[in-house]
């Protein structure tokens, strides 16, 4: 198994603009410093613009979701006369089909926001006066992308600014790498353990109901079929760990994680531990320092069972994606 430093070219979608691609309306493009700087030293990125592949052409008129939210058609705002304008949606629905095909790989995806191709979330959809419905909606590829690939982690370029978001769609590139590779491509009963008991920590963090649940499942599942516990598994997991964990919660994992050094670290160490822990709790520091503290005495007198605990270093340390939440 490679270590999590070793871990390169995670195979990662990503709309094609925010690469710097210059396919946007007016030939311009959207690139993300967080993409091209500070993600793709371990990202490899395949790039997608569904409305270049619909036949647009850049540059183009801008287009935008129009009728009902929940199904909205797609419009240009102004005449476009080197392309027809019915059927708009279609077209690019059509256009979809194989670059979804092309995704089946992919650990995780990141879109461009407010797109009426790739917004993820929050696009305006407008009504026939002209003014936008309060209710927001889904681009059409994006739409059509979480729905075939449910599980795959997917975010926004612009909510990649938010730390939380980002670290925590980060740990869902590499779960979802490593359960893909660890399980999917060798599947087992005992392959999928080892994933549940590396990963005990992190889920724990992120959903103490899911922890429980899922350890049940794996604990009583020793008859059924292979392929539905792990679809059933890998889904429950990658829901269970969507959203970023509280500093409550990780402080609690953190604690737990303090029980295996009881024997081997004297007690003015463990309380000094315990204050650094709570100084993150109330975010006097951030993730970084308990952890960086709690690893270095794990490395020196922790078992094996927890140094192999991916919670330690869900991600490669090097990205600094602790240092900000």
């Amino acid at each position: 198994m490679n270590t999590i430093s070793e871990t390169t070219n995670i195979p990662v979608g990503i709309s094609a603009c925010v690469m710097g691609e210059e396919v946007r309306f007016n030939g311009g493009h959207s690139q993300s410093r967080i993409c091209r700087n500070q993600l793709a030293s371990h990202f490899k990125y395949q790039t997608f613009c569904p409305e270049v592949a619909a036949g647009f052409g850049i540059p183009r008129p801008t287009m935008r979701l129009t009728g009902d939210p929940q199904a909205p058609s797609l419009i240009f705002s102004r005449t476009n006369p080197d392309v027809a304008s019915e059927n708009l949606g279609q077209r690019l629905t059509d256009a979809c089909q194989p670059m979804l095909q092309k995704c089946v790989d992919l650990d995780g995806f990141i879109l461009k926001k407010d797109s009426p191709s790739c917004g993820m979330e929050r696009v305006k959809v407008y009504q026939p006066s002209g003014h936008p419905h309060e209710q927001r909606g889904a681009g059409l590829f994006a739409k059509a992308l979480m729905q075939q690939y449910p599980n795959l982690p997917i975010e926004e370029d612009g909510r990649l600014n938010d730390a939380q978001l980002r670290e925590n769609f980060v740990m869902r590139v590499f779960a979802h790498h490593h359960f893909r590779k660890e399980v999917i491509e060798q599947p087992s009963f005992h392959h999928l353990l080892q994933f549940h008991s590396s990963y005990k920590y992190l889920l724990m963090a992120h959903n103490q109901v899911a922890y429980r649940t899922l350890g049940k499942m794996l604990a009583d599942a020793h008859q059924e079929p292979l392929d539905k516990l792990m679809e059933s598994y890998f889904e429950q997991f990658m829901q269970a760990i969507s959203q970023p964990a509280s500093r409550g919660a990780h402080c609690n994992v953190m604690q737990h994680i303090m029980g295996y050094l009881k024997q081997s670290v004297d007690s003015t160490a463990r309380q000094a531990i315990l204050t650094v822990f709570e100084q993150y709790r109330l975010e006097e520091v951030n993730l970084i320092t308990p952890m960086t503290l709690l690893s270095h005495y794990i490395s020196q007198n922790g078992s094996d069972y927890i140094r192999a605990q991916r919670y330690l270093e869900p991600y490669p340390a090097h990205l600094g994606l602790r240092n900000q939440v």
